[in-house]
């Protein structure tokens, strides 16, 4: 499948698909579809087990929830409301600034994300111990470019 514009144009002349490019496009289908079913098997919402995964790299508060899902703030709260109702993450008053709140992951929302994610982050390092460094380099240089060339299309 080649690609389209959004006029419905096709791609210049000579395009031909890589293998690399097929590859990409069956990763992003895939990782799309890992957060729809983690979710699901958690009983947990889509939204809700993204704002588990931005907590699990660091603490952020409501606001920032909502910039970073492009929601709300008040669906942002309905969130986070739903995700301290299950006992997965805890409202604590900001060690700054006392007006702010910052949501903290709690062990049941670690267990959560890296619960249904664990196996295919173990198959993911057992993937990239494969390679050496000079291919390894090569890799992440190649998925930088990819997420660069995301980022165009969330910037337009």
């Amino acid at each position: 499948m080649t690609p389209t514009s959004r006029e419905g144009q096709s791609p210049p002349s000579g395009w031909d698909e890589s293998g690399t490019l097929t590859a990409l496009r069956e990763l992003v289908t895939a990782g799309a579809r890992v957060n729809h079913v983690v979710a699901r098997r958690a009983g947990i919402s889509d939204t809700e087990l993204v704002t588990l995964e931005h907590l699990s790299r660091e603490q952020i508060g409501p606001a920032e929830v909502a910039r970073r899902l492009e929601v709300s703030t008040a669906a942002a709260t309905g969130i986070v409301d739903r995700l301290v109702s299950r006992g997965h993450v805890e409202r604590r008053p900001h060690a700054a600034d006392r007006r702010r709140t910052e949501l903290v992951l709690t062990e049941s929302g670690r267990r959560e994300v890296v619960g249904h994610l664990l196996p295919m982050f173990v198959s993911l390092d057992q993937l990239d111990r494969g390679f050496t460094e000079e291919e390894r380099a090569v890799v992440e240089r190649y998925l930088r470019g990819a997420a660069a060339a995301f980022e165009r299309v969330l910037e337009a």
